[in-house]
């Protein structure tokens, strides 16, 4: 019986419990969006209406250089993070896959170009933040 209760099936033929969470979501939303409308303080000044990013004040200049380590930085992150990603799927179907060894192969071939890769930025020197 408990299995039956958590059984998925039994939510493609009820919809009760989808319509139930969707206006309970949605009361939701309109009730917070409303709190704030009305708890919020209405008060307009200079200061209030400035841009304001990263706890540093707007200055009047326009253009402002920008390190590109930062975004090298992000960038080669970015690529190991998809990595990441990529190897859990990955690790699912070889698993699955006892017949053929094309998906070990396959995976081989991704670490090594990305090994290449993370050699090739440390040689460069883009991993070391100070020069």
């Amino acid at each position: 019986m408990l299995l039956q209760v958590f059984n998925p099936e039994i939510f493609t033929e009820n919809w009760t419990a989808v319509a139930l969470s969707a206006l309970i979501a949605a009361v939701a939303i309109i009730g917070m969006f409303s709190a704030s409308q009305i708890l919020s303080a209405r008060r307009k000044s200079d200061v209030k209406l400035t841009t304001y990013e990263c706890g540093i004040p707007a200055t009047p200049y326009i253009w402002s250089n920008i390190n590109v380590r930062f975004y090298v930085f992000a960038i080669l992150f970015l690529i190991f993070d998809v990595e990441a990603v990529f190897l859990f799927p990955w690790a699912v179907i070889f698993l699955q896959d006892q017949v053929t060894s094309l998906p070990f192969y396959a995976m081989m071939l991704f670490l090594a170009v990305l090994g290449f890769a993370i050699v090739y930025a440390w040689r460069k020197g883009v991993l070391e933040w100070q020069k």
